[in-house]
């Protein structure tokens, strides 16, 4: 019985490492080629494995990156909740989201366009797929949006506008950089520096159009 045991311990400890060779070298290629652009023969060229092993883990490039994405997605929530259910002010808070909202997509580039084919497909299995039944939890900056509303210390606005235009404002240029590329010849050695100003740039707009 000792013996069964070990050799299923050891045949686990041997999975678990070579699915964690996959994913990380999934996440390689799905960073330098996107979702459209990778191949499974790709991601096992990388991990060092054959196609087929691959396919034994996993039995498409589609399952395997909403894996990764499930992940990065379930750690990223947690991390927004602790920004707007903190006690920084307004307008720390606005700051301390952009920067740390632009720092995860530079991370993870193809994280935006994914999110936008697969809310259009299936919203609502999609939100509870990546999300597991949690969300970000908002109500604690809504009431602070409304609260400085009303003693006059930023002008009137709905709190969901300003969310929406904090999350498109970081989002956005990511959705585009082909287009932004191609239109103004940015590299991406360029278009990097572009979003590491932004982390500034963004809070700053939001905040000088709301501040009294």
């Amino acid at each position: 019985m000792l013996t069964i045991w070990l050799n299923r311990m050891v045949k686990r400890k041997i999975e678990s490492s070579a699915q964690d060779k996959i994913v990380c070298a999934a996440r390689n290629v799905f960073l330098a080629k996107g979702l459209a652009g990778a191949r499974m023969q790709d991601i096992a060229d990388e991990a060092g494995i054959n196609k087929a092993l691959l396919h034994y883990y996993f039995r498409s490039k589609d399952k395997l990156f909403e894996m990764i994405f499930r992940e990065l997605s379930q750690r990223f929530i947690p991390r927004i909740n602790e920004i707007f259910e903190s006690d920084l002010s307004l307008f720390e808070k606005i700051e301390t989201f952009c920067g740390a909202y632009i720092d995860k997509i530079i991370e993870n580039p193809f994280m935006p366009l994914f999110v936008l084919n697969e809310v259009n497909k299936q919203p609502s299995h999609f939100i509870k797929k990546i999300w597991g039944g949690k969300k970000p939890k908002i109500e604690k900056l809504i009431a602070q949006i409304k609260m400085e509303t009303k003693k006059g210390n930023i002008k009137p606005v709905h709190p969901l506008h300003l969310i929406m235009n904090m999350m498109s404002l970081c989002i956005f240029p990511f959705v585009a950089k082909p287009m932004l590329q191609m239109v103004a010849g940015v590299s991406d050695t360029q278009f990097k520096l572009l979003m590491e100003e932004r982390k500034k740039e963004v809070p700053k707009f939001i905040i000088d159009s709301i501040k009294k």
